[in-house]
């Protein structure tokens, strides 16, 4: 999403052009500059790659050890993707740059499982705001 919106920030493109992007699906993404694909289609691939995200963890590892927790979102992101994008919807490549395949998963925009994961989601917050509450009352 950064190099489309840099494309439109700072070239030719359009704020339409960055709203299609974000909702497209594959194979309907709007027509950009052949750089500006190519950047993000990298960008994505380095974003969801559990290699990439070894060695940035291993660096921050010996570098500024404090940073894992905040690594661990990412890494949730990458194993919560891998399962929930198909073959058909922008699979995860996980072992990029080594290959730009996927696991078929769920796709995460299939009717039956956003209700699944919207309820699962329903329910974690209900819960985390019982805590709460609990904890606050005397």
């Amino acid at each position: 999403m950064l190099p489309v919106l840099g494309w439109w920030i700072f070239s030719s493109g359009t704020f339409d052009a960055v709203n299609a992007f974000a909702i497209a699906v594959p194979g309907q993404e709007p027509s950009m500059p052949a750089m500006v694909t190519l950047i993000s289609h990298h960008t994505h691939c380095m974003a969801h790659s559990a290699l990439v995200a070894g060695a940035v963890t291993l660096v921050a590892w010996r570098v500024r050890a404090w940073l894992l927790l905040p690594l661990l979102g990412w890494w949730s992101h990458i194993i919560i993707d891998v399962f929930t994008h198909s073959a058909d919807y922008y699979a995860s490549p996980v072992l990029y740059p080594l290959t730009q395949r996927g696991f078929d998963g769920i796709a995460w925009n299939t009717p039956w499982f956003m209700m699944l994961n919207y309820s699962a989601l329903a329910v974690v917050a209900l819960i985390i705001l019982s805590t709460a509450k609990r904890k606050t009352e005397p």
